[in-house]
């Protein structure tokens, strides 16, 4: 009887450990997907609004920093778009651009008829990775590339 119920007590100590490595990997999660639009708010957003406000007169810089569809993302991503300006209109023919935070911490910058490029990681604060890639980006709208 004795074994019957060491092997009854060790099934309910793994069981209980069981559900709480599923309970951390969730709060894992839930803390990957907060730093990640914490990411994506200091340094992305940050350095679209400073570019926004650099190149206002020739270059227009468009941001959606919450599609709908991925509100509940485990990985954010943040859409913008960059175009040239032309007299008192916009220029319709512009390009998009999707920041994406991969579950491995990376981000990539990514656009239709481009290779992502990677920016960063979420771990590094710093915006110089990115922030040179807008400027180039911003170049390329200016040239009317």
């Amino acid at each position: 009887m004795s074994k019957f119920k060491d092997a009854l007590d060790r099934g309910k100590e793994a069981r209980r450990e069981q559900e709480e490595k599923v309970g951390n990997q969730k709060a894992e999660a839930v803390d990957f997907g907060a730093q990640a639009r914490a990411w994506l708010n200091d340094v992305v957003v940050a350095s679209l609004e400073t570019a926004r406000a650099d190149v206002a007169g020739e270059v227009a810089v468009e941001m959606d920093t919450a599609p709908r569809r991925q509100a509940k993302a485990s990985t954010p991503s943040i859409r913008f778009r960059i175009y040239r300006k032309r007299g008192t209109e916009k220029e319709v023919a512009g390009r998009a651009f999707t920041v994406n935070v991969q579950l491995s911490g990376q981000v990539s910058v990514s656009s239709p008829g481009m290779v992502a490029r990677e920016v960063g990681n979420i771990g590094d604060r710093a915006d110089e990775r990115f922030s040179s890639l807008l400027a180039e980006l911003i170049e390329d709208a200016a040239k009317g590339i």
